[in-house]
């Protein structure tokens, strides 16, 4: 009787190990958001606007 319930004690605690239901030494990994860094353009588009809209101030001023 005690070889019998020695082996069911051990069956029970290999089945809850082996499925995971032990004791957990590992923790979840942490997944951490991917972060995109993009880099802007350095154009002359940001000084050709205001110039052109400046001549043709200028343009539309010195036909009067």
């Amino acid at each position: 009787m005690k070889k019998l319930a020695l082996a069911a004690a051990i069956s029970a605690f290999a089945t809850a190990s082996f499925a995971g239901g032990g004791t957990a030494k590992y923790e979840e990994p942490v997944i951490e958001p991917v972060v995109i860094e993009e880099e802007t353009r350095k154009g002359a588009a940001g000084i050709v606007v205001p110039i052109l809209l400046l001549a043709v101030l200028v343009a539309a001023v010195a036909t009067r």
